[in-house]
């Protein structure tokens, strides 16, 4: 059953409308070579080796784009694959493993994310937290929220004398949580989301546990920022949640979001450059869909003009003197889409099923596609950062630079 539904890898849907003005940069898996960082050029991925050997020491570079500019028009990136043979064999469901396909486009960066950043998936946490992970509870606990919330929160800044009043309100109504802490309150949650080099990509497998019965997808733009907290691209990811272990204890957000394959990004990251922006981070509209095997199918958006804080703002928090990321970092920067719509049963709201086809996309970045597995039986992580030095050793790309 979970084979039967196509996924979306065509190139129309794949990359950013605008694709002929965008730099988007990936990585390539290469049989009997291992992972290229790539270029995409005029249908085809190139080979930026020459340019920098990893993604990190690219993005770390002074002006990444105008390096592989230069490399490019010195024909100093030979052409490796056509995209739109490497996009039919990223399917993990049918690859042919003797040919090339998409990886993740990090490699040696931190993968961060911050969570409880809109106001929509900030009530949903707190009715997690509420429901101790019981997701038959949820739909009575979010309409009595309501009432006692309404619209309080919508406009807010975080940390500052309205939120402050606002803290002091709520916790006279014994509706506080450690969830509205972070999200109206100074400091943002930031967590690691998943260890270097184990996020996928585009077309493989994403993970939930098999012991979690309440789970969802997350819908977020991912910044690629450099060692010095410079923003140099941005992607799409999907932070999976397992919305019943985080709701048993937010001490437990390591087993709900840390998991084989529970990290996705992609398909692309899309550096920054005279076409885009971070100003077009910020006005980015995102679009979920999620089809079922049974013939389910649930459609939401999420869109960045709603975020409470603002993207360098969570950035600013993520890197600086109190902390430094020598290899640059992806930042998931959270989603306001928290699905409630009932799949299993009326008031059971909704959780992912084996099979299920998960969609991302934004017209600026592109669509990112995943079937959902269990966690124990998609593929093993097996290529860490010891495999990775050994493999540019033996091609000889360390110390590689423009």
């Amino acid at each position: 059953m979970t084979q039967t539904q196509a996924l979306n890898l065509d190139a129309t849907f794949t990359l950013p409308q605008d694709s002929e003005r965008a730099t988007l940069i990936g990585r390539l898996w290469q049989p009997g070579l291992g992972p290229t960082l790539v270029l995409l050029s005029q249908g085809r991925l190139l080979d930026a080796s020459t340019v920098a050997a990893t993604c990190s020491q690219l993005i770390n570079l002074d002006e990444p784009v105008k390096a592989l500019q230069a490399a490019l028009a010195a024909g100093q990136l030979p052409s490796v694959a056509r995209l739109s043979d490497v996009l039919a064999n990223s399917n993990e469901a049918g690859r042919d493993t003797t040919q090339p396909w998409l990886l993740a486009p990090c490699d040696l960066q931190t993968v961060k994310a911050s969570g409880v950043t809109f106001v929509a998936s900030l009530l949903e946490r707190v009715i997690e937290e509420q429901a101790r992970g019981d997701a038959s509870r949820a739909d009575v606990i979010r309409r009595e929220l309501g009432i006692i919330l309404g619209d309080n929160l919508r406009g807010i800044v975080p940390g500052s004398a309205e939120a402050a009043r606002v803290k002091e309100v709520l916790i006279s109504r014994g509706a506080w949580s450690q969830y509205l802490e972070v999200g109206i309150g100074p400091d943002a949650e930031i967590f690691t989301k998943a260890p270097v080099l184990s996020a996928v990509g585009t077309g493989a497998d994403v993970g939930i546990h098999p012991g979690s019965a309440w789970n969802n997808p997350e819908p977020e733009i991912v910044l690629a920022i450099n060692a010095r907290a410079q923003v140099r691209g941005a992607s799409l990811g999907n932070d999976v949640n397992l919305r019943d272990v985080e709701g048993r204890s937010a001490l437990l957000l390591g087993k709900a979001k840390d998991n084989n394959a529970s990290c996705a990004i992609g398909p692309f990251i899309r550096l920054f450059d005279a076409q885009f922006g971070i100003e077009d981070v910020r006005q980015s509209e995102l679009t979920l869909t999620v089809r079922g095997p049974e013939g389910f199918e649930m459609h939401g958006s999420s869109s960045m003009s709603q975020i409470s804080r603002d993207p360098l703002s969570i950035v600013s928090q993520l890197m600086g003197p109190h902390h430094q990321y020598p290899d640059g970092a992806m930042l998931f920067l959270g989603t306001m889409f928290a699905p409630s719509q009932d799949r299993l049963g009326p008031g059971q709201g909704f959780t992912h099923v084996v099979g299920d086809v998960v969609t991302v996309s934004s017209p600026a970045l592109g669509g990112l596609v995943n079937r959902v597995q269990h966690s124990d039986q998609a593929a093993p992580w097996r290529f860490g950062l010891t495999e990775l030095m050994l493999n540019l050793a033996k091609r000889g790309l360390l110390g590689t630079s423009a």
